[in-house]
């Protein structure tokens, strides 16, 4: 999934992500999240869900970040539009007057904002990919009729090796994006070769991720369990030994840099 911010005035930003939804309808699912500070706490539930007969639904509820929201639309939906959030990390679109820092597409207004710059900001920006979309993905195979197994790995930040040791803040992960992409997509065609394995999906986080959060996943879908676990095996293995990774770790007391590149 991709995903998009629109900062600026409420109107332009209603608008402006009506627009791009329509322009983005035909590439893929759409989703939109936007801002809004009047919603109420359920009175008696930590959740509220109100369900038509034909489907329809609107839920309520407490504790979700905008990560959660869009970790939880990552494996149904291919784009979300982000609105009224001016601090998200994610590609901007900016509309009038705006808080945005360093936007990617900016606009007096909705009715003039380029289209096919915003579209090309949006197929620029990176994947956020998250355990259950990675599953989705590889449920969806056209051999998954014959598959009876599917494996997963998650690697996350450890906070430490030891009880005495310094805790570890935060990982920092840089990589070169081409060869990076080059040698996962190798690694993933030799392993959806073997015999009884249909599908492999692996995904590595940049950037900064904290303590305690995911930070790989490998996925696979094979015809039994063996199978599936052998290859996932290899697959997180052959991630950190050929995939070039850079790995700046942050503790409370240091920073310094891992070189994780294969030789």
């Amino acid at each position: 999934m991709k995903a998009l911010s629109v900062v600026g005035p409420a109107a332009d930003t209603d608008a402006a992500a009506a627009a791009v939804a329509a322009a983005l309808r035909p590439r893929g699912r759409v989703a939109t999240v936007r801002r809004d500070d009047t919603v109420t706490t359920p009175a008696s539930t930590a959740r509220s869900v109100s369900l038509s007969d034909h489907g329809a639904w609107t839920a309520s509820g407490v504790d979700r970040t905008l990560d959660d929201v869009l970790a939880d639309l990552a494996p149904a939906f291919d784009y979300v539009i982000v609105y009224g959030f001016p601090d998200a990390a994610l590609p901007t679109v900016a509309l009038g007057d705006h808080d945005a820092t360093d936007p990617d597409v900016t606009a007096p207004s909705a009715d003039a904002l380029d289209t096919e710059a915003v579209l090309a900001a949006v197929e620029d920006a990176p994947v956020r990919e998250t355990l259950d979309s990675l599953v989705a993905s590889v449920k969806s195979h056209e051999d998954s009729e014959f598959a009876g197994a599917i494996a997963t790995f998650t690697g996350r930040v450890r906070e430490r090796d030891e009880p005495d040791d310094t805790p570890t803040q935060h990982l920092e992960f840089e990589r070169y994006d081409t060869v990076a992409e080059q040698r996962m997509a190798t690694i993933r065609e030799q392993l959806c070769e073997r015999d009884g394995v249909y599908d492999v999906r692996m995904h590595h986080r940049t950037g900064v991720v904290p303590a305690g959060d995911d930070v790989v996943h490998v996925v696979v879908l094979a015809g039994h369990r063996g199978d599936a676990f052998r290859a996932v095996s290899d697959g997180i293995d052959r991630l950190k030994d050929e995939v070039p990774l850079f790995k700046k770790e942050v503790t409370v007391d240091d920073a310094f840099w891992r070189h994780d590149t294969p030789e």
